[in-house]
């Protein structure tokens, strides 16, 4: 009997998630209410952060956190081109240009250096990737954005437990948006978070995030009679529910277990593959004291195998192996291409990556076994379209 095949990715749910899910549907409160505030309140304690305002994504968090910097039209925002659409979307959104920085070729992690190579007068913000769930050198990039006052905004997506430093992501001095989509550590079904140690940014993005509004959906329903409200500023319908809040309250309770899971499950990998070859481990960076391993990417040596990546992943998918590309260079995105003129070679790292990229399935559900079972499949499909 052929074996099942290993998803990329499974959400790992428990009683008390789906218990709390039940109580907010007998509750007759679903959208934005005590759980959200609940939520926000543990995830601020977990970072470490003063402020923690749950939206309805990540890519609404990028967008709310540019928004309320004031980023704008004939603003730039530094980011990678190694990343999820999103975070380059967003800058287009507010009306500002994104201009991708190069990769480090070992950690897959913009650098001050790129930074420094690409960034002009117009620069406003920078906005690095933590890519994977590793961190990027904080401190370097704080440094340089002190000294061009430049604003910066983490895209923690992969990085919700991440430590830099000792530090974990979200508590420093910038903007940290984090995702709770199903591939994440944690999930709440959609969702995210913005944490900030900036209270006047944190109402803003509060305001913001529900149409501009002076007052929430939880503060406005009170009492006997609505509590009238005001439109401040116009903003936008990107708020949490109580029902995918309940999630998180859960998830978020132990993160920390499925961080170690990950850990021990990503240590496997990289002891089995330690001599491989044909695919090569992302590089540790010693700054990261604590990896999330939202992701375990290798790169496809290609000069030795006869087919291209793709194909490497579709042979693995025919032994029920599934895998996922985390990414394909946004730059060269066809948007981007005709925007902004950005031709192959602009980024040479990162277009070397894009091209070997491969995430192997890592989930806390996973086993010993199962990691067994991928490294083997490595290793068949390798040996057959070798040179």
């Amino acid at each position: 009997m052929a074996e099942a095949k290993l998803p990329f990715s499974r959400p790992f749910l428990a009683e008390p998630e789906i218990d709390e899910v039940v109580e907010v549907l007998r509750s007759g409160w679903l959208t934005s209410g005590p759980r959200v505030q609940r939520f926000e309140r543990d995830f601020a304690d977990y970072v470490g952060s003063e402020h923690a305002v749950a939206v309805s994504s990540c890519t609404a968090a990028l967008h709310l956190a540019l928004v309320a910097h004031g980023v704008g039209p004939g603003d730039e925002v530094v980011t990678s081109a190694m990343t999820w659409p999103a975070t380059a979307n967003a800058v287009e959104l507010v009306g500002a240009r994104p201009v991708f920085a190069d990769v480090d070729p070992d950690t897959l992690q913009i650098t001050r250096e790129s930074i420094e190579a690409v960034a002009t007068p117009r620069t406003r913000a920078l906005l690095p990737v933590h890519f994977a769930g590793q961190a990027c050198d904080l401190d370097s990039l704080t440094q340089l954005a002190r000294r061009d006052d430049l604003i910066v905004i983490e895209d923690a997506a992969h990085a919700a437990g991440t430590e830099y430093a000792g530090r974990r992501i979200g508590s420093g001095p910038g903007t940290a948006c984090f995702s709770f989509h199903p591939a994440k550590n944690l999930t709440t079904a959609e969702g995210g978070m913005v944490t900030t140690a900036d209270e006047a940014l944190a109402a803003r993005v509060r305001r913001l995030r529900f149409h501009g509004v002076d007052r929430d959906a939880s503060s406005r329903h009170v009492g006997a009679s609505a509590i009238r409200y005001e439109t401040v500023e116009p903003g936008f319908k990107y708020n949490l529910t109580d029902l995918q809040a309940a999630l998180g309250i859960h998830q978020l309770a132990r993160l920390d277990g499925f961080i170690e899971r990950r850990a021990k499950l990503a240590m496997l990998y990289r002891d089995a593959l330690r001599d491989s070859p044909f695919v090569k481990p992302l590089a540790l960076d010693p700054h990261t004291t604590r990896h999330a391993w939202h992701l375990f990417v290798v790169l496809v040596d290609l000069e030795r195998l006869r087919c291209d990546r793709d194909t490497f992943a579709a042979r693995l998918g025919e032994r029920g192996i599934a895998t996922g590309l985390h990414f394909t260079a946004v730059h060269l995105h066809r948007y981007y291409r005709e925007r902004y003129g950005y031709a192959p070679g602009a980024l040479p790292h990162t277009e070397h990556a894009e091209a070997r990229v491969l995430s192997l399935p890592l989930f806390p559900g996973m086993d010993e076994a199962d990691v067994a079972r991928v490294c083997g499949a490595i290793r068949d499909v390798a040996q057959e379209v070798s040179r």
